[in-house]
């Protein structure tokens, strides 16, 4: 069984340029989400919301590895939308005002029927509540983005250099949207990688 790296096949939005900022369209793509809102570092809230998405993804994988389909993949990275409800506000020295949704994409093939058993087994198998799980398209169209590696802490600069390579060619739209390819219990912070991308027009 030869197993599906969507990483690979979507390249182009998963492993863009590290060495400079570059454009992208981006389609729909079908996501489970959580919203939630507080410090990453500290809020029990994003901790669970990163536990349930992974539980449910990794459920659905196996459901189609050994169901009808008989497709093994990669299950996809957790991503991250972030803001405030006034970004002349948004600090990454204050975060206890952001508001944030994780999500983690999910192959076309997955379709509402089969989120709907996967959430069933991990409310009954796991003990976790997805009340708050939603499976649904998301699309941000013409965006720009670029690889980052290092730490979170000090992504402000590559932040910073996105936003003036947008600012020279229109405005930002949408939110700040982050996809953690590394894991980071694994990793050492300094090789850590992020594609950091800005939606715009």
């Amino acid at each position: 069984m030869e197993k599906l790296d969507l990483k690979k096949t979507l390249k182009q939005f998963y492993l863009p340029s590290s060495k400079e900022v570059t454009q992208v369209e981006v389609p729909g793509m079908n996501y489970l989400m959580i919203d939630g809102h507080g410090d990453p570092n500290t809020s029990e809230l994003f901790s669970n919301a990163v536990e349930t998405l992974f539980s449910i993804s990794y459920t659905l994988k196996f459901m189609v590895k050994k169901g009808s389909l008989e497709i093994d993949y990669a299950v996809m990275p957790l991503e991250g939308l972030w803001w405030t409800d006034d970004m002349t506000n948004f600090s990454v020295h204050d975060k206890s005002n952001w508001l944030w949704t994780l999500m983690i994409m999910q192959p076309d093939f997955v379709t509402k029927e089969m989120v709907a058993h996967a959430l069933d087994a991990v409310e009954k198998k796991k003990n976790i509540s997805t009340v708050n799980v939603r499976f649904e398209s998301f699309s941000e169209g013409l965006s720009a983005q670029i690889l980052y590696i290092g730490p979170f802490s000090e992504e402000g600069p590559t932040v910073e250099k996105i936003h003036r390579y947008i600012d020279a060619r229109g405005v930002r739209t949408g939110k700040h949207h982050e996809i953690y390819l590394s894991d980071t219990r694994k990793t050492a912070p300094s090789k850590w990688k992020t594609v950091i991308r800005q939606p715009m027009k």
